[in-house]
């Protein structure tokens, strides 16, 4: 390489590395900057090779959080700042290698009937009972429901949702409004067996807040999705069967 190529190239890592014009949506930055700041502060406390790892993801959202641009979407020709109108906004990520989209499934069996599991369920209302980090389901005029869920490092995040299919002891189906702060959508089964039990089987898909970025900082903070979904079942297996919920369910969802 001559000089010419070599200073060219330097040149043009160098305004990759300044370039730093907006392509993080809003709802992204505050999650990258609360979640950044918590794992900074948490790596620095814990040290070693693994705190050190921790503080510098934290470093990189707080970065992304407080300039609003991302290198690494840069790199990817990511922008999820584009403006849409409100109500048509499709997925921010694009299905592109740094979405943070996680899916889950779940299965547990109820000692209770179907009808009488089903019809417990579909009451949204009773879900911060048993799902630990749901702080509130409300019911909209326009029949939609609002979504408050507690997020990492004492944040929270609230979506609304409609029910998108509902047959009546078999299914309930769901999906996140275009509009929502994390897009969603899932399905709840629940299949009687002859001794009147019920095999209750949650699938859900659904789009960390900050992509990747927020994916990994759950996982390090050891939120890890598909274990709170199985705590939560427990949870809910307890209160049918006893008609409470008792503070052990992570040891027995282990089992």
């Amino acid at each position: 390489m001559n000089i010419t190529n070599a200073t060219s190239s330097a040149n043009t890592f160098s305004d990759f590395l300044t370039y730093m014009s907006p392509n993080v949506n809003n709802a992204e930055r505050l999650v990258s900057a609360a979640i950044g700041g918590g794992l900074l502060a948490y790596g620095l406390k814990k040290g070693g090779m693994t705190g050190t790892l921790l503080s510098i993801l934290g470093g990189a959202m707080l970065f992304r959080g407080a300039t609003g641009h991302c290198h690494v979407y840069d790199a990817a020709g990511v922008n999820t700042l584009r403006d849409e109108p409100i109500g048509t906004r499709k997925s921010p990520y694009n299905r592109s290698t740094l979405s943070g989209r996680v899916h889950v499934t779940e299965t547990i069996k109820i000692d209770r009937p179907a009808s009488e599991v089903y019809r417990y369920w579909k009451n949204f209302d009773n879900f911060p009972l048993f799902m630990k980090h749901v702080e509130n389901v409300t019911k909209n005029a326009d029949e939609t429901w609002h979504w408050t869920v507690k997020a990492p490092l004492g944040t929270s995040v609230e979506w609304n949702a409609r029910v998108t299919s509902d047959i009546e002891d078999q299914r309930i189906g769901w999906q996140s409004t275009k509009d929502s702060q994390i897009p969603n959508s899932g399905v709840v089964e629940f299949v009687g067996t002859p001794e009147n039990t019920t095999e209750l089987t949650v699938t859900m898909i659904y789009e960390a807040p900050a992509g990747k970025f927020g994916e990994w900082a759950a996982w390090a903070l050891g939120e890890e999705p598909s274990i709170q979904v199985a705590e939560d079942l427990q949870r809910f297996k307890e209160l049918m069967e006893n008609g409470e919920a008792s503070s052990n369910a992570s040891s027995a969802a282990a089992k």
